[in-house]
């Protein structure tokens, strides 16, 4: 019940950009408020206001029929449904504000994520038992059985949310350099696509559990500073710093009431 509802919310939210372009617009898109209060009079206090349209319904009743779907047949399409929902919705709400932090939280995980797949057999043993949307999985009998396709290859979803928030963090770098070019972005998102592909050249040749993070991590991180180095860059990225929204709020505040002094 956790995922499903988790797992809905997700889909629903990861759906509503797609939802706002195909919706017709000859269907009125009713506006909605679900509030909850606590208390009344002057010590009424608000717990939930929550404000939602009509198109947010129909991802939520699309959402919905997904998760039924997933918990009585648990099939793999539904899981990377809610597998995606989950990973997208990780890189938008998960923030690096800056380079440096991004190569070490990568690094570290680089070293976390071999030990634990050469070292032991708990990451193989807990993702090949654990039935949760927490991977991606891809049918290696697509073509012999079609949609009822039992034998799978999978990607944790932190092999594309680690990755996927620093790749996210080079293209606001590529925003800040004003040059209207998304050459960071671009180049660690080539990079993560040979780092995957090296990835399962390995495991098919060895036919052994890789960590995906092993490739991931050189691929993500070489490429881009290779880049920066060649275009004398390196310095300038390393001493990009990006404000929390937070900090950013408060720093426009402080602006303002200068500008009214």
């Amino acid at each position: 019940m956790y995922f499903f509802v988790l797992g809905v919310l997700a889909l629903s939210h990861t759906m509503s950009p797609f939802m706002c372009r195909v919706f017709p617009a000859n269907v009125p898109n009713k506006q909605y408020q679900l509030l909850f209060t606590q208390g009344s009079g002057e010590g009424k206090e608000e717990i939930v206001n929550y404000e939602f349209d009509t198109k947010d319904l129909i991802c939520l009743g699309i959402s919905s029929v997904v998760g039924v779907w997933y918990v009585l047949k648990k099939h793999w399409i539904a899981n990377n449904l809610f597998g995606l929902a989950f990973a997208l919705n990780g890189v938008e709400l998960l923030h690096l504000n800056n380079v440096s932090t991004g190569c070490i939280l990568l690094g570290g995980l680089f070293v976390y994520d071999v030990f634990w797949v050469f070292g032991t057999n708990v990451m193989v043993t807990v993702a090949k038992s654990f039935e949760a949307p927490i991977k991606l999985v891809f049918p290696q009998d697509l073509l012999e059985k079609g949609l009822d396709a039992s034998n799978f290859a999978m990607l944790g979803l932190g092999d594309i949310v680690i990755p996927g928030i620093f790749i996210a963090l080079l293209l606001r770098f590529d925003v800040s350099l004003k040059k209207n070019t998304r050459t960071y972005f671009y180049t660690s998102f080539l990079a993560y696509i040979f780092g995957l592909g090296l990835t399962i050249f390995v495991m098919h040749t060895f036919k052994h559990a890789q960590p995906a993070l092993l490739y991931l991590v050189p691929a993500c991180i070489g490429f881009p500073v290779l880049l920066a180095l060649f275009k004398g860059e390196l310095t300038e990225m390393f001493r990009y710093e990006e404000s929390s929204p937070e900090e950013a709020s408060s720093k426009e505040e402080i602006t303002e009431s200068d500008k009214d002094k």
